[in-house]
């Protein structure tokens, strides 16, 4: 295509022609889905001058290329952060900083749409609660038939529409399954009355089905003010016993160190529901987290192994990724006596 006479080394000038040729050759390539060979049948060109139009249009930027998928998901960043952090599954969403409703609401979206994709019928659904789980409640379009396990207590917190209990139903409804709520709040007074509630027969058969799960999903927050719902449901001093034993993050009212190590006593004792060894036996862990200051609790949540699906937004995503680039290893579990 280059014309004749040109001096050395300078880029090839296309004439009026050679433009309509080379844009004829675009169109059916990129918008039309020719091959190159039938292009070059068409054009009485060999395949070789058709991938040199094709190249060269790229160079040129006459051709430009760009995917936009649903759901403001940036896959290029969801396959590095897959590999960097060695998840089976990542998706990162693009979503504006504030409001952070913003934000769990398009994350919501994506866990609803994992869970069409993931949930088998006749298998068991183990769901905690957070505002983004709840928020997925109400995205999800459909649900194969499936038992919903509630994987935790519930906890009041200021603005929320629903609570654990009415979003393990909805989703049971939805699906036309069963569901096994826990009617307890996630912290309680006293030990003594997590065990005798734990025993009791609604509760103890939810917490007993939880073992066999084949599909989870959960929320990571970081512990500390704002980025937790439980930070504010114990007293100040079990927060600040937590952070001295090493707690970074919690799920489900579970709290792990930066090594992904379970942070046991204070007010451990207290939680009715899982523990993170239920979510590391299960099959499929779909986690969510947002906003740069949860970064270091949603790497310890892969680090401690309960994690088998991240649903993050970008500024999480670009965290986590300098992070995993920093080099530095998980510190080791502290010796942490039980209170």
């Amino acid at each position: 295509m280059a014309r004749r006479g040109r001096p050395p080394g300078d880029a090839p000038r296309f004439g009026p022609s050679e433009l309509v040729l080379a844009g004829a050759v675009a169109r059916r390539h990129y918008l039309d889905a020719r091959s190159k060979v039938e292009i070059a049948e068409e054009f009485g060109l060999s395949r070789f001058q058709v991938a040199r139009i094709l190249t060269e249009a790229r160079a040129r930027g006459w051709v430009k290329v760009e995917i936009t998928l649903p759901g403001h998901i940036d896959d290029e960043l969801s396959l590095r952060v897959r590999d960097a952090l060695g998840v089976t599954h990542a998706v990162v969403v693009e979503a504006p900083a504030q409001p952070e409703s913003a934000s769990r609401d398009e994350i919501a979206g994506v866990v609803a749409g994992l869970l069409g994709e993931r949930v088998r019928e006749g298998q068991v659904l183990g769901l905690t609660w957070s505002r983004t789980i709840a928020a997925t409640a109400g995205r999800l379009e459909r649900l194969v038939p499936c038992t919903v396990v509630q994987l935790a207590g519930s906890i009041a917190v200021d603005g929320a529409s629903s609570g654990t209990v009415e979003v393990v139903r909805s989703v049971a409804a939805l699906a036309g399954g069963s569901a096994l709520p826990i009617y307890a709040p996630l912290v309680v007074e006293d030990a003594a009355t997590a065990a005798a509630l734990r025993r009791q027969p609604e509760i103890a058969r939810a917490l007993d089905r939880s073992s066999s799960l084949d599909v989870a999903v959960v929320s990571v927050g970081g512990w500390g003010p704002g980025l937790s719902t439980v930070w504010d449901a114990v007293p100040a001093v079990e927060r600040d016993e937590a952070l001295a034993r090493g707690a970074v993050g919690e799920s489900s009212g579970r709290l792990f160190d930066a090594a992904g190590g379970d942070v046991t006593g204070g007010f451990d004792d207290r939680v009715v529901g899982v523990r993170l060894d239920r979510l590391r036996a299960t099959p499929e862990v779909i986690a969510t987290a947002y906003g740069v200051r949860r970064a270091e609790a949603a790497l310890a949540a892969v680090r401690g192994g309960f994690v088998t699906t991240l649903v993050v937004d970008a500024a999480l995503a670009r965290r986590l990724l300098a992070l995993a680039a920093s080099g530095q290893d998980a510190p080791a579990p502290a010796d942490r006596p039980l209170a």
